[in-house]
């Protein structure tokens, strides 16, 4: 069997088992979506067209974080503690694979949640988005970041110790990471610590792609998300082949 066919069969394994879960998942994406697309404006108490554009190209960025860092940690986590992650390493297919099927079935997942909350935006706020070419690999590059990681610290770290970490990332990534403000009110160390870890990066590369004519982006953000992908995936798959 090639790998493609190892991951239809993957996927269908894991879609089948999840579908239930994947329609509440899609639903709370999509509710969590419109919450930060309304309730971020009232930390503002006149909001300008500038910040509007602001919170509303950040949001895509915190779905994706919600998403790969903080949802799919703790399925895999309650998937441990049930025992599905050993019977998966059972299978007779290259565990790369596992790994692929995952990311398309949470890839499906927050593709609806991030279009209504950009529709909604629009409709509501009309900030002024300007979509450039670079939205596909931009959207691409932060979500697969997203999972990787994810992925990578989850199958690495015992399940309570995934789950708690998920919270803490959660915790750090709305209050002092720079999605929804700019990097400049934090201070100095974090600020350059925000130019190694990779979630300044995502935010930075969404916006950019969200208004191009507003926002520019700096390669180095590629480059950072980039060797950040390939650091998650290539240790979740390390870690899913040990025995």
């Amino acid at each position: 069997m090639n790998f493609i066919k190892q991951v239809n069969y993957v996927f269908a394994m894991q879609f089948n088992r999840t579908k239930g879960f994947l329609v509440f998942f899609a639903i709370i994406q999509i509710m969590v979506s419109v919450g930060i697309v309304i309730g971020f404006t009232y930390l503002f108490e006149n909001p300008d067209s500038n910040s509007m554009l602001f919170l509303a190209t950040g949001a895509p960025t915190i779905i994706l974080t919600m998403t790969g860092l903080v949802i799919l940690p703790q399925q895999l986590a309650t998937s441990k503690v049930e025992g599905y992650i050993e019977f998966i390493r059972t299978w007779p297919v290259n565990r790369a694979s596992v790994i692929v099927s995952d990311t398309l079935v949470w890839l499906m997942i927050t593709v609806p949640g991030i279009s209504i909350a950009t529709i909604i935006s629009q409709l509501t706020f009309q900030p002024g988005f300007d979509f450039s070419w670079t939205i596909v690999p931009a959207f691409l590059l932060t979500a697969l970041t997203c999972i990787g990681i994810g992925s990578g610290f989850s199958y690495a770290l015992p399940g309570n110790a995934a789950m708690a970490l998920s919270q803490v990332l959660a915790f750090a990534t709305l209050m002092f990471s720079p999605i929804n403000f700019p990097i400049d009110r934090l201070p100095e160390w974090l600020q350059l610590t925000h130019h190694v870890l990779p979630i300044y990066s995502m935010a930075e590369v969404m916006r950019s792609a969200m208004a191009a004519s507003t926002f520019a982006v700096d390669w180095w953000h590629y480059v950072n998300l980039s060797i950040w992908c390939v650091l998650g995936y290539g240790g979740a798959i390390y870690i899913l082949n040990k025995k």
